[in-house]
């Protein structure tokens, strides 16, 4: 035993040598061989110093053993205990529910938190279960006949919370990995992708601009990152926009609209499904600065009040627009002949 560690001592009867003394409880640096691994671990014990003699309590016992399999699960790739603990804990989900929840004998997870090694596949569920909140819904669902109603409800609320957070920065990924293939500065701007402006915006043009819709939100979204181009010579959000046959859309929109932070409403128009953007609770400008905000202002002062085949046609007539072939970006070098100033 190496690399000896008091934590506490107290004056008492020593269960080594049976002599009143200074009796310390002690963390040394510990070697054990298991399933044919050599693991090294923090281990406790009551040490006597009259006798230089160790000594495990029945807790210290079970402390050091769940330390030593521990080690061997960091050594062979597999969850501690306290991080399957903190998989259990992140659902709020009781030891009992989840080994139901799992199909798994009733005391399986128990034994895994405190004194049993997990086999690989079981492993390999409780990974799943960690970072896929969306399976583990799925799991709740078959499960819901051996659960409480109330466990139930509490387990679904918690594992839907994940999933959202999940979600949005799978999102933000996907949006990430599509603009890191766009090398050329002019087609965002001269600016980095910054997802929080883009929410900002979406949210500040849903506060001024009634009736909201999508075609017209993209053409806003344009003309203002290319007002404030042409006035600064950077653009707002980072966005690349794509000339399309009904004017400039934002690259990876679909994925854009779906973040945190943005509402809106499926409104039926007979055959065809609309998306009209309303302001998300609670919403302030905290990204967005002065000039940034002067931009939009402007913009949405110009055109806020026409409706989307109107704004279409002045996308249309916009040089930028004209010199940039269908299904390519468009250069916010062309917005120096915007028709807003």
């Amino acid at each position: 035993m190496i690399g000896l560690r008091e934590i506490e001592s107290e004056v008492k009867l020593c269960p080594i040598c049976m002599e009143y003394h200074n009796v310390a409880t002690v963390e040394v640096e510990d070697e054990e061989a298991f399933k044919g691994e050599e693991v090294v671990f923090q281990a406790i014990y009551v040490y006597c110093s009259n006798i230089d003699e160790y000594l495990e309590t029945e807790d210290m016992i079970r402390r050091n053993s769940r330390a030593m399999k521990d080690a061997y699960r960091e050594k062979v790739g597999l969850l501690t205990s306290r991080e399957i603990m903190a998989i259990r804990e992140k659902y709020g989900v009781s030891q009992k529910d989840l080994a139901a929840i799992l199909d798994w004998g009733r005391a399986t997870i128990t034994r895994y938190e405190t004194n049993q090694v997990q086999d690989r596949a079981h492993d390999d569920v409780l990974r799943k279960i960690d970072r896929d909140p969306k399976w583990f819904l799925d799991m709740l669902e078959r499960a819901r006949p051996r659960l409480t109603d109330k466990a139930y409800a509490s387990y679904v609320r918690k594992a839907k919370a994940h999933y959202r957070l999940d979600k949005n920065r799978y999102l933000v990924d996907t949006i990430g990995a599509i603009y890191a293939t766009i090398d050329e500065q002019s087609y965002t701007g001269n600016v980095q992708l910054n997802l929080d402006k883009v929410v900002e915006m979406i949210n500040y043009l849903a506060s001024r601009v009634s009736s909201l819709h999508k075609v017209k939100l993209m053409k806003l979204f344009w003309y203002s990152d290319a007002l404030h181009f042409k006035r600064t010579g950077k653009a707002i959000s980072g966005l690349a926009y794509i000339a399309m046959s009904m004017g400039a859309v934002p690259e990876g929109h679909s994925h854009i609209m779906l973040l945190d932070g943005i509402v809106f409403d499926e409104v039926e128009y007979g055959d065809n499904t609309a998306y009209r953007f309303r302001v998300a609770p609670g919403f302030e400008t905290r990204e967005l600065t002065a000039s940034e905000l002067a931009a939009m202002d402007t913009v949405i002062a110009e055109l806020g009040g026409l409706n989307a085949q109107e704004i279409s046609a002045r996308m249309h007539a916009e040089e930028a627009y004209q010199r940039t072939e269908r299904g390519k970006h468009i250069s916010f070098e062309l917005v120096k002949s915007l028709s807003i100033s």
